[in-house]
């Protein structure tokens, strides 16, 4: 088939091209602005992309998918409408796509990409479907000739009850993107039971208040009891956590963090589940790089480092937090110094509180204008929420030549070049802090 994505500049959604590239579909797709997502996808899978959204991109394709961005108002939707062509979201399209696979579900608030990544290294040869770049694969997706996929099951918008999984793994619920389900959690939890209820086998954290309620039967891990000598090195200069998992022995992993030897555990008893070998699981999983964006090291000198990641739930940073401090500690960095996108105006109303927690111990904040994926601007008083901090409230970020320099009407008011400095948000504060 033909098949146009407007919106394609998406991780999720370029995912989703990518992976019908690989079935032999040809794809093309549309965004607002070219990024390294849409040259990939016109260099490696062929796809016509064009920028901006233009109504005639849709003349003589089969059928178009668009992302949850995409308004009825789009130029793009309108023609195809008014052409007759099968116009699906992103949710819809997962039933025809994922139907018929072995599909390997990771879902959660938090970890579900880090876990189906090292899902995906731990069953080498798998499809891989995931909303984030594993490093062992340079991709979101990995193709190969069967039908088990990996694949990370969004609950934003429910599209998880349409992924047909036959593995269900979840890390954790937590209320979020409450927006979708008119903020009512009874409606929130159940997409949860739904999501589980469809899955032939279940491995939880049941030390979750809400996942250890459930009476479901299920691999049921309990990270307290299961999990032990957790123990944090580096292996030249690369973060790396070792734990022992119930009576399987020791494993070894990227990454710093009590979340991700958790997010091992949950992947690796799902592994067992699919009749993957402990020893394979064992080596395997030392294949697993991490990945873009989760803690990811974009500079390394012995008086600097930068990481990027995505955290922008004050549970997900959080944890990163921690992560951070084992990591100074490690480094003996002076300093542990943060730059902060916050990620919708709604999400920023509704965790504010816990936002101003979750940086404790940091030793100076910088807040950069709130990233609006699209909602409408809401005035929101950071700079006296945040007033306990070492604050910049500034306009962007830039990093070269080993500096990363803090701009606010066009000056220079602050600039980094020695201690720990670390970039969070789902925004484009990602290219900022890479220098790109």
């Amino acid at each position: 088939m033909k098949i146009h994505f407007i919106g394609i500049g998406g991780i999720g959604l370029s995912a989703l091209a990518k992976f019908l590239a690989n079935d032999g579909h040809q794809i093309s797709g549309s965004d607002i602005k070219q990024t390294e997502i849409t040259n990939d996808l016109a260099l490696n899978f062929g796809a016509k992309i064009t920028i901006p959204h233009h109504e005639d991109a849709v003349e003589g394709v089969d059928r178009v998918i668009y992302s949850a961005a995409v308004r009825p108002t789009n130029n793009e939707y309108k023609r195809a409408k008014e052409l007759g062509i099968e116009l699906l979201s992103r949710k819809e399209s997962l039933k025809s796509i994922l139907g018929e696979k072995e599909v390997y579900a990771v879902g959660g608030a938090h970890g579900k990409s880090t876990t189906s990544a090292m899902l995906s290294s731990i069953i080498p040869h798998s499809n891989a479907l995931i909303g984030a770049i594993s490093k062992e694969f340079g991709s979101n997706v990995r193709h190969y000739d069967n039908n088990r996929v990996v694949f990370e099951a969004d609950e934003s918008d429910e599209s998880f009850l349409n992924s047909n999984p036959h593995l269900a793994i979840v890390t954790n619920v937590e209320p979020e993107h409450m927006e979708y389900y008119e903020y009512d959690e009874e409606r929130f939890y159940n997409a949860y039971r739904n999501f589980l209820n469809l899955a032939q086998i279940r491995v939880i954290n049941a030390e979750d208040e809400f996942l250890g309620s459930l009476d479901i039967e299920a691999i049921r891990f309990y990270p307290s009891k299961d999990m032990s000598e957790i123990e944090f090195v580096l292996v030249e200069g690369e973060p790396y956590t070792k734990f022992r998992l119930k009576d399987l022995g020791e494993f070894e992993v990227f990454g710093f963090g009590y979340h991700i030897a958790l997010d091992a555990s949950l992947a690796i008893l799902g592994a067992l589940e699919m009749r993957e070998s402990i020893e394979d699981i064992r080596t395997n999983l030392l294949n697993y790089k991490g990945i873009k964006k989760r803690f990811d090291i974009v500079q390394n000198s012995e008086c600097c480092v930068v990481i990027d990641d995505y955290g922008h739930h004050p549970t997900e940073i959080k944890a990163t937090i921690e992560s951070l401090k084992i990591y100074q500690n490690l480094r003996e960095f002076n300093k542990l110094l943060v730059i902060w996108q916050p990620h919708k105006y709604s999400r920023t109303i509704d965790n504010l509180t816990a936002f101003v927690e979750c940086f404790e111990g940091v030793d100076e904040l910088v807040i950069l204008p709130i990233w609006s994926a699209g909602e409408l601007k809401v005035d929101i008083d950071l700079k006296g929420a945040f007033s306990r901090y070492k604050l910049h409230m500034a306009d962007k970020i830039m990093r070269q030549d080993g500096i990363v320099q803090v701009i606010k009407d066009g000056n220079i008011i602050t600039e980094y070049h020695e201690g720990l400095i670390t970039a969070f948000g789902a925004g484009d504060i990602t290219y900022q802090i890479r220098g790109e």
